[in-house]
């Protein structure tokens, strides 16, 4: 394994440990908002790694952090495991859509904070067959757009200050 393969696989795997670190501290330290709503900090690893590295080590940073979070905490294949699975894969998708129309970070992770929270009211409303729970999908998307702003900006701090790893397009 070359250098640049190395370097560029440790950064993965420190972007993936810190993005399951902030998870696990998220919901074990951070009161949710509403009750129910989390800032999502781990989502800034996500935006770093799509920056830094590109689309698919940014798949596996949500991956890993849903997965070993979930692992970790005692949740896995549960209702919380589920939820946050959901709200991953459509925040993913759109992270590759915003970064493939080359949208700028602040507006990329206010969509993924958007699509994170309505691929998980969508999932609680539906596969739990709770459909009076949509009526916080407005809070929740309101909610998003000061939310994605915190880990957009966070994540733009973060990635002036490290050398970005990724083959220019």
């Amino acid at each position: 394994m070359s250098i640049a393969k190395t370097k560029r696989f440790t950064v993965l795997a420190l972007l993936a440990a810190i993005a399951i670190t902030l998870n696990i501290l998220e919901t074990t330290m951070i009161p949710p908002l509403m009750g129910v709503f989390r800032i999502g900090l781990a989502n800034i690893m996500a935006l770093v790694a799509l920056r830094m590295l590109g689309i698919k080590e940014m798949l596996i940073v949500n991956a890993m952090r849903v997965l070993i979070g979930n692992l970790l905490t005692g949740t896995i294949f549960g209702s919380v495991f589920w939820i946050s699975f959901s709200g991953v894969v459509l925040s993913s998708l759109i992270l590759i859509l915003m970064d493939l129309l080359k949208s700028s970070l602040m507006f990329t992770s206010v969509m993924s904070s958007i699509g994170h929270s309505l691929g998980q009211v969508l999932v609680v409303t539906f596969f739990y067959m709770q459909p009076a729970f949509i009526v916080v999908l407005p809070y929740f998307l309101l909610l998003s757009i000061p939310t994605g702003l915190l880990t957009g900006f966070v994540a733009t701090i973060a990635i002036q200050r490290v050398k970005p790893l990724r083959k220019q397009d």
